[in-house]
């Protein structure tokens, strides 16, 4: 399966909700994604402010690739993500390019 760094914000009926970033894997068609313990749909453009949907809990919602300048939030609210620690590194590094911040756990919305 491949894999990605990707940004995961839950909706659940909410225009914003929490938010963090880690690594998902792909199914073979592309349109499945699994993150931790969780199985993610693709809503193939019926959602609104959504794109996926979670099987295991029933809510919605917003998966994408990390952005390099942090602004991953869908309104750019200044809300804190959390970064799953073993990507932090590779985040920092490979993303954003700043490895002088690759100990840092949670982006601020800044």
């Amino acid at each position: 399966m491949e894999s990605r760094i990707m940004y995961i914000e839950r909706k659940a009926g909410n225009l914003i909700g929490e938010a963090r970033i880690g690594r998902v894997k792909f199914s073979k068609s592309g349109k499945t994604i699994y993150y931790q313990d969780l199985t993610f749909q693709s809503l193939k453009g019926t959602g609104y402010k959504t794109n996926y949907y979670c099987i295991e809990t029933e809510e919605d919602y917003w998966i994408s690739g990390c952005r390099k300048d942090g602004q991953d939030r869908l309104y750019g609210e200044r809300l804190p993500i959390e970064i799953d620690g073993d990507i932090r590194e590779e985040y920092w590094t490979n993303i954003r390019s700043l490895p002088e911040n690759k100990n840092i756990k949670v982006i601020n919305g800044k």
